[in-house]
């Protein structure tokens, strides 16, 4: 994998895939559903379960070959494969730009930019730029593109589904149910949770999940934690999500309670505070050195992890600059095949008053990602040996 990812798709990597390979399986191609010399339409299933997915393989008409779109779509229980395609039509383009529009300007955190988006695209529909694009995928990333080149916004996209989507997505007991079982195959996004040389922690997962499913998950990798007296903990393949996953890791370091965010939404004029939790079942490591590894890819609610003990200085931060998408995003139906990410809040540090929009979290160690854990490590080791001689200095007669 690691050498496919090297030679074909440079910008990916063989780690940030491994979590969802381990989790399916791999797939086993069912069918060819369509066939061209730049590009195969594919149906598969997955080894570990009876979940099908239709995909979408594109690549360049170029020395060295290189992939110029891979897309995987999961098909819903029950629904059937027939028609599932990614043709679009006039009617259909028309339609995404109208809702899309509608969408941002009603929620985006910033009406001002929405009517900007707005002005931008329909000058581009207007001027005939979408009418040669048949295919949905395609399309999406275009109005994605577009949207952003006015926002800046890495929250903001569009997505398109070949398989039609439910009514509303992840919603009701179907929805949390399937969910629970995506986390639960997944482990919560926690990979690995080990004790290096010199009793110092490393705790490394890739997203910041619902507590309600995946609290006690957390809880166990914090308590297997408790007696090290240093940690590092690796969001480097770590893509955000739930500010209450957020403060309830956070609250493992700090000894009393502490005011860690503020977000503020738009359409509500509202601001929800986020604070430490007032008891965690388990050790706290309140004093211990705490070390977080990013690159390029830490985004969202990874990056606020960040920044958040940045402002209160009690992490150092080793690796790259993060990814700078500090926008609560919401999910808006458009039809049966498209939906819309819209930033509807932003976050408000108690300390800078601002956030990480745009810039993202400069590191402290700034370094190639590929060498952060090895820096840490050292970085612990000698902080622990200086406080040992500290230690020892001081009891000396």
């Amino acid at each position: 994998m690691s050498a496919y990812y090297r030679k074909y798709e440079p910008d990916k990597s063989a780690d940030s895939v491994m979590p969802f390979r381990d989790a399916t399986g791999g797939f086993d191609l069912l069918e060819i559903e369509r066939g061209e010399p730049l590009r195969l339409e594919f149906l598969v299933k997955e080894r570990h379960s009876e979940t099908k997915a239709i995909g979408k393989l594109e690549v360049k008409d170029a020395e060295p070959t290189k992939v110029s779109r891979f897309v995987l779509r999961a098909i819903p229980p029950g629904s059937s494969t027939s028609g599932v395609n990614f043709r679009i039509d006039g009617t259909t383009r028309a339609r995404v730009i109208d809702t899309a529009i509608a969408k941002l300007n009603e929620f985006y955190v910033f009406p001002d930019a929405a009517k900007k988006m707005e002005e931008a695209v329909r000058g581009r529909q207007k001027r005939g730029e979408y009418d040669p694009v048949t295919d949905g995928d395609v399309f999406a990333a275009m109005l994605t593109e577009h949207f952003q080149d006015v926002s800046h916004d890495k929250h903001l996209r569009v997505d398109f589904s070949p398989v039609r989507m439910p009514e509303a997505p992840g919603g009701g007991t179907d929805g949390a149910a399937q969910f629970r079982k995506q986390m639960e195959r997944l482990n919560c996004g926690f990979q690995k949770v080990e004790i290096l040389s010199g009793n110092v922690g490393y705790l490394k997962f890739n997203i910041f999940a619902d507590p309600e499913v995946c609290g006690p998950t957390a809880i166990a990798a914090m308590n297997f934690l408790g007696d090290v007296d240093a940690i590092i903990i690796d969001l480097r393949e770590n893509g955000g999500g739930d500010p209450k996953m957020i403060a309830l890791v956070s609250t493992f370091l700090f000894s009393k309670p502490t005011h860690l965010n503020d977000i503020w939404e738009r359409k509500s004029d509202t601001t929800q505070q986020y604070w430490t939790l007032p008891f965690v079942p388990g050790k706290r490591l309140d004093g211990k050195p705490v070390y977080v590894l990013t690159s390029k890819r830490t985004f969202s609610g990874a990056e606020e992890f960040c920044y958040n003990l940045k402002q209160l200085k009690r992490a150092t931060i080793v690796g790259e600059t993060t990814g700078g998408g500090a926008h609560p995003v919401s999910g808006q139906r458009i039809d049966d095949h498209f939906m819309i990410g819209v930033p509807f809040a932003r976050a408000i540090n108690p300390i800078s008053k601002t956030n990480w929009e745009r810039v993202g979290v400069e590191p402290d160690v700034k370094i190639p990602a590929t060498d952060a854990l090895a820096t840490a490590q050292k970085l612990a080791t000698e902080k622990l040996g200086s406080n040992s001689f500290r230690i020892r200095e001081a009891s000396t007669p």
